[in-house]
C-alpha cells in the first residue's frame, strides 16, 4: 500500500494544518453547504467566498463531486478541494474518500477533513475510500499512479479511521496477492505468504504439500495440480481469540465456530481442456478468492472479531503436460466421493470440493462460506459488480447480503434449483464436474455440485467472477485484482457479537 495515513485532532484550524500542505480537502454537503466545523477556516481564503464558488461552479455537494480552486496561505500556494459527501452515509463517504485520493495522486502532503457529523462507519468508509483509491501495483519499477505520499485525516474518531485502514490493508493485501504474476506466484509461494503474515496477525498456520495431500486423501486437490512441476498446496489459518473456546462451548459449540474456505489456483491454463490465449490473460487471478481468504484472516485480531475463524486456501497451479488430469478420469474426494471429470477447465470446484469435505469432516464448523473466481455464468448473469450468493441458510444468506450492502460489495442471491441436481450426475461415479446439455444454468450447477461437501450445516457460496477482477477505476475499485470480498467478510464477521465496532 503506498498511502500512509496519519491522523490529526479536529481541533486543528484548516489555516494552520496546511501550512506545509499541497492540498487541502474540506467536505461540502448536499445544497451544497460547506460543513460548518470548517466555515469559519475557510473564511477569507477565496476572493468570491466558498458559497459563492461552489454556486458558480454549479456544484450540488453529491459525492464524486470535486471543485478545485488554488489559494495563497503564506508565501505558497495551496489547491482547495472542496468534495461532496451527499447524505454522510458510509457509501457516499467512501465514494467521496476515493474522488479525494484521485484527485491528489502524486502529490506530497494531503490534508483531508473529513464531515464532522459523520458516523463511526461512515468515517471508516471515508479511510477505506483515501487508501483503496490511491492503491497501484506495479512490477519491475516505481508506480505509473502514486497516490498521495501522506494523507493527514482531520477526524475526531481516531478508532473508526483505525478500522477503516485496517480493512483496507486487507483489501490491498488481497489485491497484491492476486496482481502478483504467476511466473512468481505458485501453491508453495502463496503458502509462504500466508506463513510470513501469520505470527503478526495471531494466526496458526499449517501447509499441507503433495505428499501429505496424498496421505490425507485429497484427491481433487492433487488432481487438479497434477499436470504443473509446481505442486499443489492446502492452507489452513486459524484464528482462536481468547475466551472463544470456553463460549463455544457455552454456546454450543458448533455455531462459534466459522470456516472461509478461497479458490486458490495460481495460473489456469484450462489443463488439457485448454483455454484460449485470450481467455488465460488475466488467469493469474484466478487464485482471488484464496486471496481473500488471507486478507480477511490477517485483519481479524485488529479488528477484534471474538469467534474462532478457520481460512482454507486450496492452491494448485492448473496445467497441461503428460502427468495431467485427463476428461474421463474419475477423482476420489476428501469425503471418498468420487467425481468424474468432464472438462479440466471445471478445475476450481474439485479443489474446493476437497477443502469443504475436509471442513466437514475435521473442523466441524456451525458455518461454512466459500469464495471462488468459479463461472463465467455468474459474469454473464450479473455483470462485474455483483456476486452471486448461493446459501442452504436464509438467515446466513440475509447477513451477508446486508454485510455486502454495508461494505459496498453488493451480492445477489441466487436459487438452488433443485431440478438441476441431476444434471451433474454421472454413469460412472458420484457427481460429474460440468453439468450434461439441456440445463444451462452453469453458475447454478457448480453451486449445486458444491453444496454436496458442505454438509449439514449453515453454508454459503460466493462466486465471484465478475467483481474480482476491473478493467477501469470506479470509487475504491482500482484497475487489475478488485480484493472483492474482504470487506464484505470483515463487515459480517465485525458483526458478531463483541466484535470492534
Amino acid at each position: 500500500m503506498p498511502l500512509q495515513t496519519q491522523l490529526r485532532a479536529l481541533d486543528e484550524t484548516i489555516r494552520d494544518a496546511a501550512t506545509a500542505a499541497e492540498a487541502v480537502a474540506v467536505p461540502v454537503r448536499s445544497g451544497p453547504e460547506i460543513d460548518p466545523a470548517y466555515a469559519d477556516g475557510l473564511a477569507g481564503i477565496f476572493a468570491l467566498g466558498a458559497a459563492d464558488l461552489l454556486a458558480h461552479e454549479d456544484a450540488k455537494g453529491e459525492p464524486g463531486e470535486v471543485v478545485r480552486a488554488p489559494f495563497r496561505l503564506g508565501d505558497g500556494i495551496t489547491e482547495m478541494l472542496l468534495f461532496g459527501v451527499g447524505d454522510g452515509s458510509p457509501s457516499a463517504l467512501r465514494r467521496a474518500g476515493a474522488t479525494v485520493a484521485r484527485q491528489v495522486r502524486g502529490r506530497g502532503k494531503v490534508i483531508a477533513c473529513a464531515p464532522s457529523a459523520a458516523s463511526e462507519d461512515a468515517l471508516a468508509a471515508f479511510a477505506e475510500g483515501l487508501l483503496l483509491a490511491s492503491y497501484d501495483f506495479r512490477v519491475g519499477g516505481p508506480a505509473k499512479r502514486p497516490g498521495a505520499e501522506t494523507i493527514s485525516v482531520v477526524a475526531s474518531a481516531q478508532a473508526a479511521l483505525e478500522r477503516g485502514i485496517t480493512v483496507a490493508r486487507a483489501v490491498a493485501l488481497a489485491r497484491d496477492l492476486t496482481n502478483t504474476t504467476s511466473l512468481e506466484k505458485c501453491p508453495q509461494w502463496l503458502a509462504e505468504q500466508a506463513e510470513a503474515l501469520a505470527e503478526d496477525a495471531g494466526l496458526t498456520v499449517r501447509v499441507r504439500d503433495e505428499k501429505a495431500l496424498a496421505a490425507g486423501g485429497f484427491g481433487g486437490i492433487l488432481a487438479v495440480g497434477s499436470g504443473s512441476s509446481r505442486p499443489p498446496r492446502l492452507i489452513e489459518l486459524t484464528y482462536e481469540p481468547e475466551g472463544a473456546r470456553e463460549q463455544g462451548r457455552a454456546a454450543g459449540a458448533r455455531e462459534e465456530h466459522l470456516v472461509l474456505v478461497g479458490k486458490g489456483i495460481t495460473f489456469d491454463s484450462g489443463g488439457l481442456s485448454l483455454k484460449s490465449n485470450e481467455g488465460m490473460k488475466t488467469m493469474k487471478t484466478d487464485m482471488a478468492g484464496g486471496a481473500v481468504v488471507i486478507g480477511v484472516m490477517s485483519a481479524l485480531r485488529a479488528l477484534g472479531v471474538p469467534v474462532k475463524v478457520t481460512g482454507l486456501v486450496a492452491a494448485a497451479e492448473n496445467m497441461p503436460s503428460g502427468s495431467a488430469m485427463r476428461p474421463g478420469d474419475v477423482i476420489r474426494h476428501y469425503s471418498g466421493t468420487t467425481s468424474e471429470v468432464l472438462n479440466t477447465d471445471a478445475e476450481g470446484r474439485l479443489v474446493l470440493a476437497d477443502a469443504l469435505a475436509y471442513a466437514d469432516a475435521e473442523l466441524d464448523p456451525g458455518t461454512v462460506v466459500d469464495i471462488a473466481t468459479l463461472t463465467g455464468a455468474a459474469k454473464i448473469a450479473l455483470g462485474m459488480r455483483h456476486a452471486a450468493l448461493y446459501s442452504t441458510d436464509d438467515t446466513l444468506a440475509g447477513d451477508l447480503t446486508a454485510a455486502g450492502e454495508t461494505s459496498g460489495e453488493a451480492v445477489w442471491r441466487m436459487p438452488l434449483v433443485e431440478e438441476y441436481r441431476q444434471a451433474i450426475d454421472s454413469e460412472v461415479a458420484d457427481l460429474a464436474n460440468i453439468g450434461r446439455g439441456g440445463f444451462g444454468a452453469g453458475s447454478i450447477v457448480a453451486a449445486l455440485f458444491l453444496r454436496e461437501f458442505a454438509g449439514d450445516r449453515a453454508w454459503a457460496h460466493l462466486d465471484v467472477a465478475g467483481p474480482a477482477r476491473a478493467t477501469s477505476d470506479d470509487g475504491a475499485i482500482t484497475k487489475g485484482a478488485t480484493g472483492y470480498g474482504v470487506r464484505l467478510l470483515l463487515n459480517w464477521l465485525t458483526s458478531k457479537d463483541g466484535a470492534s465496532r
